[in-house]
């Protein structure tokens, strides 16, 4: 029987959960090793109304706050610095995120019932939405620590760079996103019952691939741009110590948040799917107690991850005093707040005029 794995690549655990309905089956080319017979198929079951009713809920929340986000920087105009423009790159990667959410609920109360077109799309956008946004992370704290560390010339020229480097992130997240975009499909599997969308390939071709490229994705998806992120960080923070300037610490507070969001949201997630490449390549003995804890885990860190998305605006929102200076700003321009709440607002709009989005 041809051997259809219900395998995700890179940080698609999230199609891994949803296609688990189906005959897990074990045999030597997918590297499983040790199983007599297959396990009993782990399912979402009634769990998925609750991860119907969470997503739906970090899909409005993440819309509506990236999408407030980038309309807030977009009229700050001339004031923009380069880690603005970052920022906003990034507010958009998280709305685009969120807005693939609601089909992937529907995938996993029913079925998938979009054909193969926006299977292709949808895991595409979703693959290169999350690359990018990790990518432009490593930007942003690259970018605080030639600012602050090194100031060299190159921070008061970087703005003119600061767009060529945002296209070369989206152009290297869609790269990256084409093994979905080319390899998905819409297909019902053998017994199955339903359809999923996923990678229609045999195991003959695909068993070490899958594993090979899985990894690949984890170091380029996660662990690169955190070594990056930790290095630039540890280095600006000690900078930043030495100096004692009050402001430039807090500076600092958004975008740290930001960075410790990332990694509390999508390490738990990162660590797990490797767990779970390294038994499906054979690394570590499978059972099945251990294939159903795996899943279970896969799926509760996939729901802490994915608040990534609608994070972030509430950070900007409640850290950033020039943020929340520029939507005051929108609000009363708009008349949905009065004269007197807007000078209470930004009263401390002098001190962060010069300042970036992040403080």
């Amino acid at each position: 029987m041809e051997d259809l794995h219900i395998t995700a690549i890179s940080m698609e655990g999230f199609n891994d959960r949803l296609d688990l309905f189906g005959n897990y089956t074990y045999d030597n080319e997918s590297g499983i090793v040790g199983m007599a017979s297959p396990c009993v198929p782990w399912t979402l079951g009634s769990s998925s109304v609750a991860l119907v009713c969470v997503y739906s809920v970090v899909s409005v929340f993440g819309v509506l706050g990236n999408a407030l986000v980038i309309s807030v920087v977009y009229c700050m105009k001339g004031r923009r610095t380069s880690t603005d423009v970052y920022l906003v790159n990034l507010a958009a990667a998280d709305l685009l995120f969120s807005a693939t959410l609601p089909f992937w609920c529907v995938y996993a109360h029913v079925e998938w019932v979009f054909g193969t077109p926006l299977c292709k799309l949808l895991s595409g956008l979703q693959e290169a939405t999350f690359y990018s946004g990790v990518l432009l992370l490593s930007c942003i704290s690259l970018d605080r620590y030639l600012a602050i560390v090194k100031a060299t010339q190159v921070a008061s020229r970087k703005r003119h760079l600061v767009t060529g480097v945002c296209g070369a992130v989206w152009l290297g997240a869609g790269l990256l996103s084409l093994p979905a975009l080319v390899q998905r499909q819409a297909f019902q599997p053998a017994n199955a019952g339903r359809t999923v969308c996923h990678e229609h390939l045999s195991a003959e071709s695909t068993g070490r691939w899958r594993v090979g490229v899985r990894v690949l994705n984890h170091a380029l998806g996660f662990f690169a741009p955190l070594a990056v992120m930790l290095f630039c960080y540890s280095h600006t923070v000690a900078k930043l110590l030495q100096a004692r300037n009050r402001q430039k610490h807090k500076a600092m507070r958004v975008i740290l948040a930001v960075v410790l969001a990332f990694v509390g949201c999508w390490l738990p997630h990162n660590v797990t799917v490797l767990t779970d490449t390294l038994m499906r390549g054979g690394a570590v003995r499978e059972s099945c107690t251990m294939r159903e804890r795996v899943d279970l885990a896969l799926q509760l860190t996939e729901a802490l991850a994915f608040l990534h998305c609608a994070i972030n605006p509430v950070l900007y929102a409640f850290i950033g005093q020039k943020f929340r200076n520029q939507l005051l700003r929108n609000l009363h321009a708009c008349g949905l707040i009065g004269q007197s709440a807007y000078r209470r607002g930004t009263i401390n709009s002098s001190s962060s005029r010069k300042t970036s989005v992040t403080m």
